[in-house]
């Protein structure tokens, strides 16, 4: 307890408390989340509807911490008995075990309660990743007491306990994470905006009014770094504006470290040595003059194109579950710029099967099968680029484990 004249403070505010954790995930996000909230005393449940045998490398990582769990279901009674709810973004707004709970929050909403510095938020439907990591790698040539979290795999409860009033935060924040935000960050960055998890939202709207919540809460002292194509955000916007043109997907990044000061030469020695996000074009092997890249975070297909301008000679594997979004700019492009692509099942797939119409398609069934008709297709000078431009979960456990398959296969070519 901490005491200030005749005011009494918890410096353990959850200590005891019973706190239900929905969803535990394979990405590390709901794991750092329950072990935060173990190591502040509370008592921990996790309730997820995949089973154990799904979540076991989730599950390994807490064995040292007193978590109780209940997987494969939901129970009421979870709910309705627990001081907090911390859902996982992922979990649909409307979900009735939600209306079941006292308090809900996502760990970004308690992040945003607690952290005594100051926050960096970056969003946008492409480009999050490689924009909050090169601010971060920018800034910490200034400010060594910075850090890195959020969307980008890392829950900020993680690094909280390490912040102080002089910290810095960079946080890529998903639509997900933002639409529950009563709070905005002290300098926000939108990369651009295009459409996306139209499966999840009603419209195109709805999914842009989500980003909003990035500068929505903003004053006249915080900065706003806007896609010089989104100019009509500015309208409701308290903040300053700085914008900023796409010509290059390093220019947000770029201009927010200028705001900071940050010397051109240090600039360009920190894009020198970046060797790009994990998952994000990311080149992960290169053999007999063929090199394979990785981008299995591009699940739209704006993003496909996007990757398409840069590179050449492609090999393209793509194709996935749908989102309820429209693939007929990327069959014109791909008309363009490809002679053949190589496609994985699923309901986007069949879309862009039919908007192509009678371009040569190789079909597969599985990762293994596309990377092994790839390594037939492409001959030295080639890209092979796995750019999905839709979702994973029919073949995958998520994207990043269609990425992980890509580069086991691809590295078994090597045998």
């Amino acid at each position: 307890m901490l005491k200030e004249g005749n005011k009494t403070y918890n410096n353990k505010p959850f200590l005891n408390k019973k706190v239900v954790v929905m969803g535990l995930g394979l990405n590390g996000g709901g794991v750092g989340v329950a072990e935060y909230f173990s190591k502040e005393g509370a008592r921990v449940l996790v309730t997820d509807l995949k089973t154990e045998k799904q979540l076991q490398k989730s599950i390994d990582k807490l064995k040292d911490f007193p978590v109780e769990y209940v997987l494969g279901e939901h129970r009421d009674e979870d709910f309705s008995s627990a001081d907090l709810v911390v859902k996982n973004p992922a979990v649909p707004r409307n979900s009735r075990y939600l209306k079941l709970a006292k308090e809900v929050k996502t760990d970004i909403q308690i992040f945003f309660d607690l952290c005594p510095g100051k926050i960096i938020g970056v969003t946008g439907t492409k480009g999050k990743s490689t924009t909050a990591t090169l601010i971060y790698e920018f800034l910490k040539t200034k400010y060594p007491n910075i850090f890195l979290a959020g969307n980008i795999g890392v829950t900020p409860l993680k690094i909280l306990p390490d912040t102080t009033k002089d910290s810095f935060v960079v946080l890529e924040l998903s639509s997900f994470e933002l639409e529950d935000l009563k709070k905005s960050p002290y300098i926000a960055v939108i990369t651009n905006l295009f459409e996306d998890h139209l499966n999840r939202y009603e419209s195109f709207a709805e999914y842009a009014e989500s980003k909003k919540s990035i500068f929505r809460y903003q004053t006249e002292a915080d900065v706003l770094f806007l896609n010089e194509k989104l100019e009509g955000f500015a309208q409701e916007a308290k903040s300053q504006i700085i914008y900023f043109s796409d010509d290059s997907k390093y220019r947000p990044a770029i201009e927010t470290a200028g705001f900071f000061r940050i010397p051109q030469e240090t600039i360009n020695e920190v894009l020198k040595n970046f060797k790009g996000v994990p998952n994000r074009q990311e080149l992960v092997f290169e053999k007999e003059g063929i090199k394979y890249f990785n981008d299995t975070t591009a699940t739209t297909p704006q993003s496909v194109q996007m990757a398409l301008r840069e590179f050449s000679n492609i090999v393209l594997i793509t194709g996935g579950e749908d989102k309820k979004l429209n693939y007929k700019d990327l069959a014109r492009t791909i008309k363009k710029r490809l002679d053949s692509i190589i496609l994985l099942p699923g309901t986007a797939s069949n879309k862009l099967k039919k908007e192509l119409g009678d371009f040569k398609i190789y079909e597969v069934s599985s990762m293994q099968e596309a990377v092994k008709k790839a390594k037939e297709l492409a001959k030295a000078g080639d890209s092979v680029l796995l750019s999905p431009g839709a979702a994973s979960f029919n073949l995958f456990d998520n994207e990043f484990d269609r990425g992980e398959q890509f580069v086991k296969y691809v590295k078994e070519l090597e045998v």
